[in-house]
């Protein structure tokens, strides 16, 4: 058995416009601040270490009224301007054609990452989608990925698996998980201290086959 988990936002899509104007939208509505960028708000997200409350929203903590008030946004937000990135939809099919187990171990909610791929079309060609609401710590935390190798009954012993992401974080988290990363170069942070990449989504196929 050879499995796959990819990371979502930056890896398997681009969804930096509409995370940022749900963002925006927490702010003027509830704190009456300035609109940030896009720029921001990605390097926010892919920081190692960062207090996210506060730099979006200026507070200490996340309050209940701005979490509440995002995921009712972003809810229906998600699904108005993400896009796969060119070649992941026929690299996900090739790499189905060759037998691999596919799922996506995501920091965002799941709700969320159910509904983009859903609109994209891919949801169904993955056989776990799971977000950090269902564990009790994120990536670069290991407890997703093995989640997700416990469900295919993953022994190291004689399967494979791989990790695709576009942070230190999914590098650190296949580390922990004792699987092996692939930096995919395409997404949202620049290239850190690794070994393997890709640089297309079709260099993968290559990596993996």
């Amino acid at each position: 058995m050879k499995v796959i988990i990819f990371d979502m936002d930056g890896t398997l899509i681009d969804s930096k416009k509409d995370i940022t104007i749900s963002v925006n939208h927490v702010r003027k509505t509830n704190h009456n601040l300035e609109p940030v960028s896009e720029e921001f708000i990605v390097e926010c997200i892919n920081m190692e270490v960062r207090n996210l409350p506060y730099l979006f929203y200026e507070t200490e903590i996340y309050l209940e009224s701005d979490r509440d008030l995002f995921e009712e946004h972003y809810k229906v937000q998600c699904t108005q301007n993400p896009y796969l990135y060119d070649g992941i939809k026929d690299m996900l099919y090739e790499l189905l054609a060759h037998k691999f187990k596919l799922s996506v171990a995501t920091n965002a909610p799941t709700q969320f990452a159910n509904i983009m791929l859903g609109s994209l079309g891919v949801a169904n060609l993955f056989d776990v989608i799971i977000g950090a609401d269902k564990v009790s710590e994120s990536k670069p935390n290991p407890e997703m990925l093995d989640k997700i190798l416990e469900s295919y009954g993953f022994d190291k012993s004689i399967h494979k698996a791989w990790m695709v992401g576009d942070n230190i974080k999914d590098i650190k988290g296949a580390k922990n998980a004792n699987i092996n990363a692939i930096f995919a170069t395409w997404g949202f942070t620049p290239i850190p201290e690794h070994n393997i990449f890709a640089r297309k989504p079709k260099e993968i196929l290559d990596l993996v086959i």
